[in-house]
Formats: C-alpha cells, sequence, structure tokens
C-alpha cells in the first residue's frame, strides 16, 4: 500500500492561512489502513485546525469527509456540492489523489495535507516497512522476493556490499542486511546456485516519469 504521513500543524496552517472555508477529504483507501487520513483523522485535524485558528479575526469555517478513493474520479462526484462551497480543499490522500482532485476541481486551490513516502506493508500495529520503489523493472524472481533495489540502502544488484556486522546493515544498523536475507531465503529455496549468475544494471529506462499503464478495459 502507499504509505502516507500528515504533514505539520504549522505546515497546513500556513498553506491555508489566506482561506476561511476549508473542506478536508480523507481517502478511504491505503492512507486510512495506515492510519493517517481517513474519517478519524479527519475529524482530528478539523478540530486541530479550530484550535489552533480560534484567534483568527475570521473563524474559519472547517468542514470534512471521507470517499472511498481520491485517485479516481468517479468518486469524487459525491463531493461536489462541498467543494464548490469551499475557499480551499485539504487532501489527505497520497500524491496521486491530490492531483486527482486538482484536476478535476481546477478553480478550487488543493492543498496536500499529507507527506506521501513510500510503497510498503506493516509488520505490526503503526510500523509500516518500505518494500518496494516501484522501478518498473521488478527483479523478484531472482532475488528469492526479496528487493535489493529497495531493501539495500546501497541498490546493489549483485551481492552484498562487505560492511555488514552481524547481518544489519552498515548503511542503517537497525536494518538487516537485504543480500543476508535474499542468502537466507535462496538457501531455503534451494537456489544458491542462481546468486552467482550476475544482474545487469538497472534499466531505470522503464521507470520514466510520468508512468503510464494500459490495462486494456
Amino acid at each position: 500500500m502507499v504509505i502516507a504521513e500528515i504533514k505539520s500543524l504549522a505546515d497546513i496552517n500556513e498553506m491555508i492561512k489566506s482561506f476561511r472555508k476549508i473542506f478536508i477529504v480523507g481517502c478511504g483507501e491505503c492512507v486510512s489502513v495506515c492510519l493517517t487520513g481517513g474519517q478519524k483523522q479527519v475529524e482530528l485535524l478539523s478540530s486541530a485546525l479550530r484550535i489552533s485558528g480560534r484567534n483568527d479575526k475570521e473563524k474559519r469555517i472547517l468542514k470534512g469527509k471521507t470517499i472511498s478513493r481520491q485517485c479516481e474520479p468517479k468518486f469524487l462526484e459525491q463531493i461536489n456540492k462541498d467543494i464548490e462551497e469551499s475557499d480551499a480543499v485539504l487532501s489527505m490522500a497520497c500524491g496521486a489523489g491530490v492531483q486527482t482532485l486538482s484536476e478535476k476541481f481546477r478553480k478550487i486551490p488543493v492543498f496536500p495535507a499529507m507527506d506521501t513516502k513510500f510503497i510498503g506493508v506493516s509488520d505490526e500495529a503503526g510500523n509500516f516497512i518500505e518494500m518496494c520503489s516501484a522501478c518498473g523493472d521488478c527483479i523478484l524472481s531472482l532475488t528469492g522476493g526479496i528487493c535489493p533495489v529497495t531493501r539495500c540502502p546501497k541498490g546493489l544488484l549483485n551481492g552484498p556490499c562487505g560492511g555488514s556486522k552481524n547481518g544489519k546493515c552498515e548503511a542503517n544498523p537497525e536494518t538487516p542486511c537485504a543480500w543476508l536475507l535474499i542468502y537466507e531465503k535462496m538457501k531455503e529455496l534451494n537456489k544458491l546456485e542462481e546468486l552467482k549468475n550476475i544482474n545487469n544494471p538497472k534499466d531505470w529506462s522503464k521507470n520514466m516519469r510520468p508512468g503510464k499503464v494500459n490495462a486494456g478495459i
């Protein structure tokens, strides 16, 4: 899932300081799962902004709603009226959601309340780990399902750097060495011989921005 964190209240206040009627839009997908941009967080942000703006000459009018997905235009229809009645919008979705809102509602400024961090998974409640860099050239079939592009800070494709200690990465001692994990997994799969193969340098042309995929629908 896409992992995002809410911006600081100071940063959000700076973005909306010139606006009175603010509509906050939550997203029911990834950011709801990682507990940063769902309905509860919309309510909490609304309360925080009301309190922080209590001394303003003009009181803010804050409304909020969470829709299923901000990154699909069809789900935006249900908030048409709310946005048209607002001076500005705060999106609590990932960057894709913010841009989808901004594209549809072109005359209303849309601001990001979140910082999109990475594609990751949860290993325990509230703890999310980056697992995929969306590089466009997946090599997980060659590395036992463990991504060296993302999970090795150096992005090494052909074995460890030699600097790991006690199974931990030299760049980040709190992180397991990705290539040790790959070795152990390939050993379990009886595929250690395959690690002798040399992987070609990453073809970053497959990750040209902005990306586009035709799903054939």
